[in-house]
């Protein structure tokens, strides 16, 4: 019987595992930047054309193609999978690979044949970090359920929530029956607290920033990386440097010491955007003070645009959560 994995860029050293002659990671991160448009989306999916970048087509990011299965990477991804008897979702609790699993499967919900073939996995820990040798002596411990209707209507529903041009969408979904995907409410919650807070305007990776700082954490390698403390899983660590940049580079900063050259750095030199990190010494401003005792709003003061889902959010449509949904006033 022959398998195929599915996973996301957490997963690569599932292709180690020898689980399986081909696994193929999907790396788009939907919690951060604009959604990909349906037409990319599409051509993403389809044969290969010349039309396509590096990147730009699902076969870019086969983590290593045997020899047996080369010949395929022109193919549809639907045409692809057609040569597979079972196809495995390999996705964990974050809310990254939970997005990429409702994408997904909202995708394949539309094709009989690969849908037919899909098997969930129940990874309840991070693919991140878990090696090869532990993927392979665990594989028989991870439970596999087959994908049924419910756990396809649940993924479309919850996709299209993401989609839309209004978080409303998504808040009504709490109130759903999301049981099909057990990982799915808890990865929502965890988008929902990164929606500006009613009282201070930020989400909630940027109040534990300022948490964090008002106990002497000052070093970027602390906010980066040390999750127990930081307690927020949505971002990877490119959208954590832009969020301590809007709270340290903007025309009224809540956190000094950033240093000011990442003004002038390419957002693509993540080389030496990383070493201004690495040397910056980080504090509390007087306003971060009282951002965190819910004394000020950031927004009145800073600017505010980047994207939530299908959400734009800006100073004049700024959807807050914190815990029920507030319209932009």
């Amino acid at each position: 019987m022959k398998r195929l994995i599915l996973t996301s860029s957490s997963g690569f050293d599932l292709a180690k595992s020898g689980l399986t002659e081909i696994v193929v990671a999907f790396s788009f991160r939907f919690q951060w930047g604009p959604l990909p448009s349906p037409e990319m989306l599409a051509a993403y999916f389809s044969a290969r054309s010349e039309t396509l970048g590096p990147g730009d087509h699902w076969s870019d990011w086969g983590i290593h193609w045997p020899r047996v299965v080369r010949d395929g990477k022109d193919l549809s991804f639907v045409d692809f999978c057609e040569l597979y008897d079972v196809i495995e979702l390999w996705f964990d609790p974050s809310p990254q690979d939970q997005l990429q699993l409702i994408w997904l499967l909202d995708y394949l919900s539309s094709h009989s044949g690969p849908a037919q073939k899909l098997k969930l996995r129940l990874v309840t820990d991070d693919l991140i970090l878990m090696r090869s040798e532990e993927l392979r002596q665990s594989a028989s411990h991870i439970p596999a359920f087959v994908v049924t209707l419910r756990e396809l209507e649940t993924a479309r529903m919850a996709w299209q929530a993401y989609r839309a041009p209004t978080p409303e969408a998504c808040v009504k979904l709490l109130s759903s029956d999301l049981s099909a995907l057990l990982m799915l409410r808890p990865a929502l919650l965890n988008l929902l607290a990164e929606l500006p807070s009613p009282s201070t305007g930020l989400g909630a990776t940027e109040m534990r920033f300022l948490e964090l700082l008002s106990r002497g954490f000052a070093n970027t390698n602390a906010l980066f990386h040390l999750r127990s403390q930081r307690r927020t899983y949505v971002f990877g660590e490119f959208e954590l440097g832009s969020l301590l940049e809007g709270l340290a580079l903007g025309p009224r900063p809540a956190v000094a010491g950033l240093g000011d050259e990442l003004r002038a750095i390419d957002q693509g030199n993540l080389g030496a955007r990383h070493e201004v990190y690495l040397r910056s010494r980080l504090s509390l401003t007087e306003f971060g003070k009282t951002l965190l005792a819910h004394q000020e709003d950031f927004s009145r003061h800073n600017p505010i645009d980047r994207w939530w889902g299908g959400t734009h959010l800006t100073n004049d449509r700024l959807w807050r959560y914190g815990p029920g949904l507030t319209k932009p006033s």
